[in-house]
């Protein structure tokens, strides 16, 4: 059986659903680019796909109209950082489910996996979910884990595409042959909040072992990465690994440049770590250095060691 479907969220997951033969009768994506865009428009219409950056005040009216005259069964989100209206998940008899890429509770918020990392998590994974008009509180309807290990924050995003569109579209599937849905309610006690990074979240501590600063910048990286200053000279590091060599006499937070080929390092509590990878034109991020070449750049901005 299909299922009539108003999803909301980036475009892949829309044109996967309708080529599991689910009628998507509207798609609203986010002001994020997404690709699939194009082709999910010849899929299901151009009239039925939205975009978060149309229609400005407006928006929120086209869509409820939309679904109105649409008469969704099931709201389907994958990766909407917004909140959808009660008035919304109201429409649609089956109500609504969403994925999101962490094992809720913990980590509730708009990224999960840069607070997996942070936290010294050794596991994270994917959650479906009720949507309720709370974000990510909804009844847990199936999880898959996944182990950590030395991603970073865009490698763990990515390695959890495939079992949360797999789940999703499982779930999908078995709202549309009727079966019985079996929910968990979610244990407050066990809740954590995953906001966008800020603050002192951005920085490392030098004063830090050499494994809490390299969590804080794989966590970090690959956007925003950690930004720095090294005598006037600001960068963007985006890689790093735990530094072989360093000088001793180094207190925490300087710098040097060392060895050939040559490498920066940075001094930390208990040892270094060797910038592997640096962003320096911070308009231009798309092109990072290599760690010898970010050694090179900054070499004339230090005294030779």
């Amino acid at each position: 059986m299909a299922l009539r479907i108003a999803f909301f969220g980036l475009p892949l997951a829309g044109c996967l659903l309708h080529g599991d033969g689910h009628d998507v009768r509207l798609a609203v994506l986010p002001p994020v680019f997404g690709p699939g865009r194009r082709r999910l428009e010849r899929l299901i219409g151009g009239e039925r796909v939205v975009r978060a950056t149309e229609h400005g005040e407006e928006f929120d009216r086209v869509v409820l109209e939309t679904l109105v005259r649409e008469a969704p069964e099931l709201v389907v989100s994958w990766f909407w950082t917004r909140r959808i209206p009660a008035n919304v998940l109201a429409l649609a008899p089956l109500g609504g489910i969403g994925a999101h890429p962490s094992l809720l509770p913990r980590h509730r918020g708009p990224d999960p996996y840069f607070w997996a990392i942070d936290s010294s998590d050794v596991e994270t994974g994917v959650t479906i979910h009720r949507l309720t008009e709370r974000y990510d509180d909804g009844d847990v309807l199936a999880r898959a884990s996944l182990v950590i290990g030395e991603r970073d924050a865009w490698q763990l995003a990515r390695a959890l595409d495939r079992p949360s569109l797999e789940l999703l579209r499982a779930r999908v599937r078995s709202f549309a042959r009727g079966e019985a849905q079996t929910a968990v309610p979610q244990d407050e006690a066990l809740a954590t909040l995953a906001p966008e990074p800020s603050g002192d979240a951005l920085r490392v501590d030098f004063r830090w072992p050499t494994e809490r600063a390299l969590r804080r910048i794989r966590a970090l990286a690959p956007v925003p990465g950690l930004a720095l200053e090294i005598e006037g000279l600001p960068l963007v590091v985006t890689r790093a690994r735990a530094a072989e060599e360093f000088p001793w006499a180094l207190e925490p937070g300087e710098a040097a440049v060392v060895a050939e080929p040559p490498a920066l390092v940075l001094r930390t509590g208990d040892g270094a770590i060797a910038v592997e990878r640096a962003v320096f034109d911070l308009e231009n991020p798309g092109n990072p250095l290599s760690g010898a070449e970010t050694a090179r750049v900054v070499q004339r901005h230090l005294r030779p060691v």
